[in-house]
């Protein structure tokens, strides 16, 4: 069954997962947030108080820029967001349409001949592969390399290259790639298993509706969003930090079968007599998350999920009929350019 926020959002600083070594001289720990425009991070003492109210994990011998923010620093991820966000939708339109003529292709090879792969192990992920729904087809590779960034975390030698692509924040020098590498990125194996569990709950029902490429280009540009909306509320509030984690993306989903499918019924995983309507759910989240901005709550990054969930929402309401349903000229652009470049 469905469960909702109370397990579900997990988008956050990485100071909420507290208890794993970095390294075997490396622990991450937790402060109040630091002023200093460079923050060189050393070790503590062992069994020193950790607290859990900042967004900025403090990682043993790295060095985190925490310089001052202003408006200025939203253009350039202000524009990614824009190009990135359109590019993922447009490709995903050309994909669909590639998708069609491939499927044509081979039913006139499969009127023509038969061809079987041997093999036990080769045939048996085939079965398994075919055996699966169009939902969990797009949900498996997305899995798979939010596990490899996961496990990445782990090897003290990336832990450098892990923050300064995969977590994002505003007063970083790279700010852009950050904004859509640190939707896949979970420092904890509770943080990635949720977010997961959730992303696996949603994307079948979504996929059905909206078709595996739609889906997959509304996912990208969720996240990038969501990531642009921390980034936003960031500035404001003028206080950088690092986040990273799916749930922006996943919260952006969320929204859109929420409110495309406002009766659908849904409980908590560990209560399932407690059973309430998709539409209700949706306003409660977002309303917590309204709250925690301001309020000033930092356990999770509350505003990437409320511009993913807002996304969301706006996607269900206009984009697939206003933006994914005239995606004639972009198709029909990408055939004239396959036409001439190309051969069938």
């Amino acid at each position: 069954m469905i469960f909702m926020k109370t397990l579900l959002t997990c988008h956050h600083s990485l100071s909420k997962w507290s208890g794993s070594n970095l390294s075997r001289n490396a622990r991450i720990t937790f402060q109040k947030f630091s002023t200093s425009p460079i923050k060189q991070v050393r070790s503590k003492i062992q069994g020193a108080k950790r607290k859990l109210d900042s967004f900025e994990p403090q990682i043993d011998g790295l060095i985190i820029d925490t310089s001052s923010l202003d408006g200025s620093k939203l253009w350039k991820p202000f524009i990614f967001t824009a190009v990135f966000s359109t590019t993922s939708l447009a490709t995903a339109a050309i994909w669909e349409f590639e998708n069609i003529h491939k499927k044509r292709r081979q039913i006139k090879d499969w009127l023509h001949h038969s061809r079987r792969k041997y093999g036990s192990m080769r045939s048996d992920v085939n079965k398994w592969w075919n055996n699966l729904t169009e939902g969990e087809r797009i949900f498996a590779p997305l899995c798979l390399l939010n596990i490899i960034v996961f496990l990445a975390w782990k090897l003290p030698a990336f832990q450098p290259l892990m923050v300064k692509y995969f977590c994002s924040n505003p007063a970083a020098k790279n700010v852009c790639w950050p904004m859509v590498l640190s939707t896949f990125s979970h420092y904890s194996a509770m943080h990635i298993f949720a977010n997961m569990y959730v992303l696996h709950s949603f994307s079948s029902g979504c996929v059905s509706n909206m078709g595996k490429e739609q889906f997959l280009g509304f996912y990208l540009a969720a996240g990038a969003i969501a990531s642009f909306a921390s980034y936003v509320h960031k500035v404001l509030i003028n206080r950088p930090g690092l986040s990273l984690g799916a749930s922006g993306a996943i919260m952006g989903v969320l929204g859109y079968c929420c409110t495309r499918f406002p009766d659908l019924e849904l409980n908590i995983i560990f209560l399932p007599f407690f059973v309430f309507k998709a539409s209700a759910a949706i306003k409660f989240i977002m309303g917590i998350d309204a709250l925690g901005i301001l309020l000033g709550w930092r356990f999770f990054d509350h505003a990437a999920h409320l511009g993913g969930a807002l996304f969301g929402v706006f996607w269900s309401a206009y984009g697939s009929a206003y933006v994914w349903n005239k995606r004639g000229p972009v198709v029909e652009t990408w055939y004239k350019f396959r036409k001439a470049t190309f051969s069938d």
